[in-house]
């Protein structure tokens, strides 16, 4: 079988031709973004292999299913990107990686809030300068800070879990709570009630027609005043023009985000060279009490080997006529 990697980076190529030495795939590697104006250098692939900016629309799958793809495999858990009922509708299988070292974005997620909160990063500027003054560095407890979760999947699971040791009160929001969690300490609340409750709220839930802009300028209002917001998940969840209007207001005093809802024109490429002509993610940066970071929560040894492994074996499972052992990874 042949597999076309798109937005492929040198370490997608390290870990995939690692682990494929186990499943022998013929392997091509595009580091563009999938896409109409380079879907038609697809040729002879059996699959296709793609990531969380690739857009695998109506218009891409069609001219994929022309040429023959079986299988579009999806090396990440989302998958808001893909048209799955034009997937459906051409024979194309979809598959994804429904979970990838839940503790490795859950624990980025814990760097950015000791980030904010101490602000290590300006210290660590400081300290190089032989500036070693504390003044501006003043942070707080977390000990005994309420917590809002929002999702309670594998990654905040594994993030509610992580934030009780810290001696927190944790409160969190899911469509479908977790008894395991509310055994541990966890309080599950309405949505409208973590919003209203929570000094710290982090985001770990998929993007989806239904929760896009979850965090707007109505659900901000009703918000503690100096709410902590962190966002690893999907840039959607979040309005940026009026999480900037909060910023602004210090409703929000402090905003953590991995994701941004423009990221496939920015993240994972080298634009220091370049002016940016993103107006908001600009206004972003340029605020003292707003960390980003880009996409970079996932990024580990344990969860790039996971996802190169599962990948391959998804594809593997599907090019064989059986389906995968976990059903999560199916879509379509």
């Amino acid at each position: 079988m042949k597999i076309t990697f798109f937005s492929a980076k040198p370490y997608d190529r390290q870990f995939f031709d690692r682990y494929n030495e186990e499943f022998g795939f013929d392997m091509e590697y595009f580091e563009t973004h999938l896409g109409p104006h380079i879907v038609n250098a697809v040729e002879g692939a059996d699959a296709v292999c793609v990531f969380v900016n690739d857009k695998v629309n109506a218009e891409v799958i069609s001219v994929l299913a022309k040429k023959g793809v079986r299988i579009i495999a999806l090396r990440c858990a989302g998958f808001n990107n893909v048209d799955l009922d034009a997937a459906r509708s051409n024979g194309i299988r979809v598959c994804r990686v429904p979970e990838y070292s839940p503790e490795a974005i859950a624990e980025h997620t814990v760097a950015m809030i000791l980030t904010l909160n101490r602000k290590t990063h300006k210290a660590y500027n400081r300290v190089r300068e032989q500036n070693f003054s504390l003044n501006g560095l003043l942070g707080f407890n977390l000990h005994g800070k309420t917590m809002g979760v929002i999702g309670t999947g594998k990654i905040g699971k594994a993030f509610c879990r992580i934030m009780l040791g810290f001696g927190c009160k944790v409160v969190a929001y899911d469509l479908f709570p977790n008894k395991d969690l509310e055994s541990e300490g966890i309080t599950y609340m309405s949505f409208d009630g973590i919003l209203k409750e929570s000094d710290i709220i982090s985001l770990h839930c998929p993007l989806t027609p239904e929760n896009h802009y979850m965090i707007n300028k109505e659900t901000l209002a009703s918000m503690k005043k100096g709410v902590v917001l962190i966002n690893t998940s999907r840039g959607g969840l979040i309005n940026t023009a009026d999480i900037i209007h909060a910023l602004k207001s210090k409703q929000v005093a402090y905003l953590g985000i991995d994701v941004y809802e423009q990221e496939e024109k920015l993240f994972f490429k080298d634009l220091s060279g370049n002016i940016i002509d993103d107006d908001n993610i600009q206004r972003l940066m340029s605020f003292p009490n707003v960390l980003v970071t880009a996409h970079q929560a996932f990024f580990t040894e344990e969860a790039l080997s996971q996802i190169a492994q599962v990948t391959l074996n998804n594809i593997r499972q599907l090019g064989k006529g059986s389906e995968p052992q976990t059903p999560s990874a199916v879509l379509v």
